[in-house]
């Protein structure tokens, strides 16, 4: 039988680029919390709004590695992948969230989330915050960093 969840449906969202050690333990984290998991990834549009200091591996690359990632996991079944287009996704207005799976870098993206929530009437999501994957080094593992050749995706260093 399946260990009891927290939460019914999670939601967890992300770029996904170049999906490293980071990125698994945010994913890891939502499917131990919740029973159905979706997972908001940004669309090429509005990952070019967001200005990375970087290229951004296109919508159709960073999907299907993604759900290879959830297929090896074995979480297909109870995993949604939907494109966001904004900051906020479906669990801003969507009553059937109850928590959200998120780092450090992005809980207060996750209050503003809440705060939106409270002016629609919603109720409030539980947060569940991750603390940064660190490389090697003890600084936080990063698609910017990866991207740089500093570090691989496992978050062991490149470059001494």
């Amino acid at each position: 039988m399946a260990a009891e969840r927290p939460f019914r449906l999670v939601g967890v969202a992300g770029t996904f680029d170049m999906l490293h050690k980071g990125h698994k333990a945010l994913l890891r984290k939502a499917f131990e919390v919740g029973e159905r998991v979706v997972v908001g990834l940004t669309t090429d549009e509005f990952a070019a709004r967001m200005h990375k200091p970087h290229e951004v591996a296109p919508y159709k690359e960073r999907l299907e590695e993604l759900l290879v990632f959830i297929m090896r996991e074995g979480q297909l079944h109870r995993t949604e992948v939907v494109a966001i287009n904004d900051p906020y996704g479906p669990a801003a207005w969507d009553d059937g969230f109850e928590a959200l799976v998120v780092s450090e870098e992005t809980a207060p993206r996750a209050e503003e989330i809440n705060a939106l929530r409270a002016r629609r009437g919603l109720k409030p999501l539980e947060l569940v915050v991750i603390p940064m994957v660190k490389a090697e080094n003890g600084r936080p593992i990063s698609t910017t960093r990866i991207r740089a050749g500093e570090i691989d995706r496992e978050g062991h260093l490149l470059r001494r």
